[in-house]
């Protein structure tokens, strides 16, 4: 089997720099370009040492998984043992997911491949594995944020009872660090148009106000619910008005003081309330 060497560190070298890359974003750990270029450098030399020995089956894997906790571990600056396991199990599940899929396509084009030794070097176009790591790339980081604006909804999601014109719903709440409306010296909370047309549409409004949103303002009513249970408290004679919400997982944008002492992993909220404040 013929082996570019430069080829072969080059190829490694961008790949597992890609990896460990896409592996500390996914982890949200920071990011340090010497420990990553020295970690993608071990990497390649790895690599392209690892088929001059001629080791068992069951010994080249353990090698290979070890020394993938070694780059891991180099590519990590000063993070906890949480953020190490966390970036270790991302680089390996992208490297076995960003493996697989280089196989298929390999396999598809007929690329040649000899048991036990692996894909001939120079009869895979290096731009065709750069391309595929690429589009991985940035499926791998629309896959990770859109994972993370789904666990901070999930984790500030609250099942909310509102009471109101001789009517109850319940509708879910997003705990919302952005919303600092206040109305008269109340803080508000939003609604959406169904719900406040199912809970408010008997009741006079207390009055109007403007919001602010990124599509501009506009002036909405604001309604007084008498009674509103939320995280297990309740409070009354809430004020709501009517906003826009761009989401089908909650009905509710909530205010930052209502979200305080709802439930313990609220307390983020409180610190917030305080700079708002100026406390």
């Amino acid at each position: 089997m013929a082996v570019y060497i430069e080829y072969a560190i080059a190829e490694n070298f961008l790949l597992d720099g890609l990896l460990l890359y896409l592996a500390l974003k996914c982890a949200r750990a920071r990011v340090k370009a010497f420990r990553l270029l020295l970690a993608a450098a071990i990497g390649a030399a790895e690599a392209v040492c690892f088929p001059l020995l001629s080791l068992p089956a069951w010994c080249a894997v353990l090698i290979k998984l070890l020394g993938g906790l070694i780059l891991c571990l180099v590519a990590v600056s000063k993070g906890t043992k949480k953020t190490y396991l966390l970036v270790t199990a991302a680089f390996f599940g992208m490297t076995f997911l960003l493996g697989g899929l280089l196989i298929a396509i390999d396999s598809a084009l007929g690329i040649e491949y000899v048991e036990g030794e692996g894909y001939l070097l120079e009869s895979v176009p290096v731009a065709l594995v750069i391309s595929v790591a690429g589009i991985f790339s940035v499926l791998a980081v629309r896959g990770a944020n859109a994972f993370y604006r789904y666990r901070k909804i999930a984790r500030n999601l609250f099942e909310c009872k509102l009471t109101a014109g001789g009517k109850t719903a319940t509708m879910k709440g997003f705990a919302d660090t952005g919303n600092c409306l206040f109305f008269r010296g109340e803080p508000v909370c939003v609604i959406s148009a169904i719900g406040a047309l199912a809970l408010f549409s008997k009741m006079q409004p207390e009055g109007r106000m403007t919001v602010s949103t990124v599509n501009g303002s506009k002036e909405a009513p604001v309604f007084r619910c008498p009674r509103l249970e939320i995280g297990g408290s309740v409070r009354e004679n809430v004020c709501f008005t009517v906003g826009e919400i761009g989401s089908k997982e909650y009905q509710i944008i909530l205010h930052t003081a209502f979200a305080e002492g709802a439930d313990e992993s609220t307390a983020c909220f409180k610190s917030l309330a305080q700079k708002i404040r100026g406390k």
